[in-house]
């Protein structure tokens, strides 16, 4: 029988906050021997199941940068859906947090989708539970329903459309010219911020991210006041307050654009610190500093590191794509419906990418 993983924080570039989050298996680092087999076995592995890795920009370093090296992607969840959804490989091992796997299985119901833990999800898809997302919807049948990517898929089969960050301004705005009124969940934030953007009529879900709900304007504007020549990234799950200083508001996928195209030697970055590995590596000669969640006389200044994202590592990619575990299943009841604002999305999204109209991808729908 395997001994439980010791319950420590990772460490990445430079030390993680000394914050325990007893609920999180997060595994050990492991050591320089160790960690080389582990990457020489998974890359075998792959070969061997005809899989492929698919790894968010919030876990581990080492996840991002084999996923690379082995012909698979580090992206935000909208390019992990379509990369999942368009690739040959039978079997894809995601590297994040549940719903990202349960999208995958959505859009690839005949491939097998593992996780290197099942316990790894998210705030925003436990605070919106489907009971009472119903009951939500039912009191206002004449929205059109709008969710946030990181919700269940019970929740997206009750859902219009499905959205990620880096195209929730663009589908609401043209739900909007189409004189539609949006019921929006579960991100409060995230709502906050498209509904001022898009002048949209929104009622909202009351939830958020436990990451990017502590960032505090106030310490922000502290540290911006000690580094004056940088640019501050923020992402758009972030309080108002925050988003009010920020220079470029984005997605991860956006973060990493305004970081490469901005002029500035500094940038603050207000968002999850597993971004960090992808900025440095991208932009070696700018310096990239975490925004504050907590002032001077807390434990840490920045914990920003979603605990379940900790929770995926080598070991875990390795054991599943040894013996099979950590499959996603589906209600193969529910893939149907749930897959519809998925595919609206996806095509939404490609035809905006291909400079081509998009008013005709917006149906006259009402609630779901």
């Amino acid at each position: 029988m395997t001994a439980p993983a010791t319950v420590i924080d990772v460490e990445y570039e430079q030390p993680a906050c000394a914050t325990r989050h007893a609920w999180a298996r997060v595994p050990v680092e492991p050591g320089p021997a160790e960690r080389a087999a582990l990457k020489d076995k998974i890359r075998r592995l792959l070969k061997e199941k005809n899989a492929v890795m698919v790894s968010h920009y919030y876990v581990h370093p080492d996840l991002q940068d084999l996923a690379e090296e082995t012909g698979g992607i580090v992206s935000d969840s909208l390019e992990m859906a379509r990369f999942g959804r368009d690739h040959a490989a039978q079997t894809l091992v995601v590297s994040g947090v549940r719903f990202m796997g349960e999208t995958a299985k959505i859009l690839s119901p005949e491939k097998r989708i593992l996780m290197p833990d099942l316990d790894a999800t998210c705030s925003l898809d436990l605070g919106c539970p489907i009971a009472e997302f119903n009951a939500f919807c039912d009191a206002h049948p004449d929205r059109t329903v709008v969710v946030y990517a990181n919700t269940s898929a019970a929740v997206k089969a009750r859902s219009d459309w499905l959205v990620t960050s880096s195209c929730a301004l663009d589908i609401v705005r043209a739900l909007k010219d189409k004189g539609q009124k949006i019921l929006w969940a579960p991100d409060k934030h995230l709502g906050g911020y498209i509904q001022r953007e898009t002048g949209a009529d929104m009622v909202m879900w009351n939830g958020s991210c436990i990451v990017h709900d502590e960032f505090k304007a106030f310490e922000l504007e502290e540290l911006m006041k000690e580094h004056p020549k940088a640019k501050v990234l923020v992402h758009p799950e972030s309080p108002a307050e925050v988003i009010a200083l920020a220079d470029a508001v984005g997605s991860t996928s956006g973060i990493l654009k305004a970081a490469h195209d901005m002029d500035a030697p500094e940038f603050i970055v207000a968002t999850d610190k597993g971004m960090m590995h992808k900025l440095r590596t991208l932009n070696p000669g700018k310096t990239f500093i975490e925004a504050p969640t907590a002032g001077n006389s807390a434990t840490c200044k920045s914990c920003a590191h979603c605990p379940w994202m900790a929770m995926n590592s080598l070991a875990g990619v390795a054991q599943v794509l040894e013996s099979g575990a950590n499959e996603i299943h589906v209600d193969a009841a529910l893939i149907p419906r749930a897959r519809v604002p998925i595919d609206r999305m996806l095509a939404f999204t490609a035809a905006l990418k291909a400079g081509q109209p998009t008013g005709g991808l917006v149906p006259n729908i009402g609630a779901a």
